[in-house]
């Protein structure tokens, strides 16, 4: 195909990040569509971003045969339904985090996905960042030695209740919202899926949580932690630590370093310093989906490592004396 041509479902407020203005980095990206319930929003929405064409439901979009591939930014129980209903309509999709509502859903859409041999790609964003490569290389070049601990922590303020965050027949929570970028990390960086020794959440309201802090073990010993929240003492953190037994790496703000970032590894009394490009993780994520549809290119959030992070958070979920969320 000359260009990708790609449908947004929904007038999601992330949209503009992380489709939109990347999009406009890519001569061979085209933002050709949006579908919303309320067809006047979408309309809004289209106006507001030189978006050509509008349809009035989610079904519209999928059947649209100058639709190559799908962003899907909607609510967390919706992801795994129209998810795979672009699959079933054969369109490519990014689908933002969390992928399912629980890893029961995260398996049959990455059943569907692999049967189909479409790009279907998770949307953790800072993975793709020049940062995050950094840090994996920094471990498989065996500076740091044996892994003794990964710990990651997201923590934000979010006191506008009313939120779908907060909505459990939506799939809301800290954890599904801030903690899913926590234990990914934990889990790319720890080398493997651990398995939960213990987890305590805050609740907002019952099954829904406002901070969640869990207890990480993994096959080859080495423990791990996260740290998440939508409201708080711990009002805002973003950081990556990983302790080997012979140094440790610090990251601040892993998830958008594009604003700002720090990444400092010490041995013994020496520590040092690097930088990386201020470019959005949302634009090299778009390079990494749009390399894997138009040039077969691997991505490094597929469906079977969604399976495994939503594994980790159900855990979680059961571990604190939840109940696992509900696709929509």
């Amino acid at each position: 195909m000359a260009a990708l041509r790609i449908g947004m479902l929904g007038a999601a407020r992330i949209t503009p990040l992380a489709l939109i203005a990347p999009a406009r980095e890519r001569p061979d990206v085209v933002v050709a569509a949006v579908a919303a319930r309320d067809v006047s929003r979408a309309r809004r929405f289209a106006d507001r971003h030189d978006i050509p064409r509008v349809h009035d439901s989610y079904e519209g979009l999928l059947s649209d045969p100058e639709i190559d591939a799908v962003y899907n930014p909607l609510p967390n129980a919706l992801h795994g339904r129209y998810t795979r209903a672009a699959i079933a309509a054969g369109k490519h999709v990014l689908c933002e985090k969390p992928f399912t509502a629980n890893a029961e859903e995260a398996r049959e859409v990455a059943d569907a996905a692999s049967a189909s041999g479409l790009v279907v790609m998770e949307a953790f964003h800072y993975r793709y960042h020049p940062l995050m490569l950094a840090v994996e290389r920094i471990i498989a070049s065996g500076e740091l030695g044996r892994l003794l601990s990964v710990e990651a922590a997201f923590c934000f303020p979010l006191p506008r209740f009313s939120d779908i965050r907060y909505d459990f027949g939506l799939a809301g929570g800290a954890l599904m919202d801030a903690g899913c970028y926590a234990v990914h990390m934990v889990r790319t960086f720890g080398g493997s899926t651990p398995d939960v020794v213990a987890a305590q959440a805050k609740w907002y309201r019952p099954e829904v949580d406002r901070a969640m802090t869990a207890d990480l073990r993994f096959a080859a010993g080495h423990t791990g932690r996260i740290r998440c929240s939508m409201w708080s003492a711990d009002v805002l953190r973003a950081s990556l630590t990983i302790v080997g037994e012979y140094g440790e790496v610090r990251v601040l703000n892993p998830l958008l370093p594009h604003i700002l970032h720090r990444l400092t590894v010490r041995r013994s009394r020496a520590a040092r310093t690097e930088r990386f490009p201020r470019r959005a993780s949302y634009a090299y994520q778009l390079d990494a989906f749009c390399d894997s549809v138009l040039h077969g290119s691997p991505v490094l959030t597929p469906p079977e490592d969604a399976v495994e992070n939503m594994t980790v958070i159900d855990a979680i979920y059961r571990a604190a004396g939840g109940s696992v969320r509900r696709p929509g």
